[in-house]
């Protein structure tokens, strides 16, 4: 048996080979996976950023509108899983591909719509295609590069959650206002298109590996640092799309800015959100309870200060800047925590379990969000979000990681 079948075959019957074991970094498919990141949480943010018009357009409540976003969320969390597993005897670029078509056919399917159950399905066809991207994405991460240039890799790939968040809601309510809100999508499409090409290009040979079953997720959930890492993701999670999705809402009625200022403002506090990020893989290499604690407390803080009687335009503007700043380091905590930390020899499944948990949490969010913006009012939904990650940095003070990493 030559070599390469051997490498193949120790691949395939125990599993992804070791990222140490890779002499060349394959520096191409990091940054492919960089745009992947980038389009799929450009699209999963588009409707908060039109929602006003996109509501208006489909005759629905901004309530209702903003339940696009739980449509994605609960099919992401249903996929991850689920395509993990179906597509285990495929080579993971072929799986990668085919969840960029889906991004592309679900913002086609999203430009087209004419009512709010058919854009519904198109955010529907999206969850699955983010549920599948996220479940294998810091696994692969692992295969690509060395192992002592695995915190790089990572940094890369999750450039694109950072670039996307400085990017879509101030281009997507701007794009939106001049040219509709069902432009936005297709350049959204069109993204789409150019990442897939060059993912055909550069990413390697992924041979299909062999992986845990439902018992080995189970097995992975008991793990007490691993429950304590999902309460924290579930409660940060629900907490900022409660409120995320409704921040132009909140931003035209209770602080009275207008779309250029609020565009600005999305610009700015995208731009914070992308620093909060290099903040967050700073704090990563010093500090776990660091970057898990002190992100969600900024974003506590930043809530409370939202719900101050006579807040002014600029103090409106600081917090939700404050507030994205907190957030952006959420994503890199969290995957060193969890993924590259607590379980690395199970990474692919922590992955699963880690997305599942982040989408369910948005649809809760969501959910939540809606019927407290009915019925209460928009500015409600920032005090569910203080008292929820107020909660979640107090779970990692009291219960989160003790060794640093």
């Amino acid at each position: 048996m030559t070599d390469s079948a051997t490498s193949f075959m120790e691949t395939f019957l125990h599993g992804p080979e070791k990222p140490d074991q890779r002499s060349r970094p394959a520096w191409g498919a990091v940054i492919s996976l960089a745009l992947g990141t980038f389009g799929l949480v450009a699209a999963e943010l588009l409707p908060a950023s039109v929602l006003t018009p996109l509501a208006h357009d489909l005759h629905v409540t901004e309530g209702a509108a903003g339940q696009t976003m739980t449509a994605t969320a609960i099919a992401a969390a249903i996929s991850a899983p689920t395509v993990a597993f179906i597509t285990k005897r495929l080579d993971r670029r072929i799986v990668l591909w085919a969840m960029m078509l889906l991004q592309i056919l679900s913002n086609l399917l999203a430009e087209l719509a004419w009512s709010l159950p058919v854009f519904l399905a198109a955010r529907v066809v999206l969850g699955i295609a983010l549920g599948g991207f996220w479940s294998i994405s810091a696994s692969l991460a692992m295969r690509l590069v060395p192992n002592h240039l695995l915190p790089r890799a990572m940094s890369i790939i999750l450039t694109g959650v950072s670039v996307a968040i400085v990017c879509t809601p101030p281009i997507g309510a701007y794009v939106g206002d001049i040219w509709g809100w069902r432009a936005t999508f297709v350049i959204a499409a069109a993204v789409n298109a150019v990442t897939l090409l060059v993912q055909l290009v550069t990413i390697p040979t992924l041979p299909p590996v062999e992986m845990a079953g439902f018992r080995g997720l189970l097995n992975v959930i008991k793990k007490p640092t691993i429950k304590v890492a999902l309460l924290v993701v579930l409660l940060v999670a629900s907490g900022h799309f409660a409120s995320f999705t409704y921040v132009r809402v909140y931003l035209e009625k209770i602080s009275a800015l207008h779309i250029e200022t609020i565009s600005l403002l999305l610009l700015v506090s995208g731009v914070c959100g992308f620093f909060g990020n290099l903040a967050g893989a700073f704090l990563a290499k010093h500090s776990l309870k660091a970057v898990a604690a002190l992100p969600p407390l900024l974003m506590a803080i930043a809530a409370v200060s939202l719900l101050m009687p006579g807040a002014s335009a600029s103090a409106s503007a600081i917090a939700v800047a404050v507030w994205s700043f907190g957030f952006g380091a959420v994503p890199v905590g969290v995957q060193t925590w969890m993924v590259l930390r607590a379980v690395p020899e199970q990474a692919e499944s922590a992955g699963v379990l880690m997305t599942s948990t982040f989408q369910i949490a948005i649809a809760a969010g969501a959910i939540f969000g809606g019927l407290l913006v009915n019925n209460a009012g928009v500015a409600s939904v920032f005090a569910y979000s203080a008292v929820a990650t107020f909660l979640a940095a107090l779970t990692v003070f009291l219960l989160g990681p003790k060794r640093e990493p």
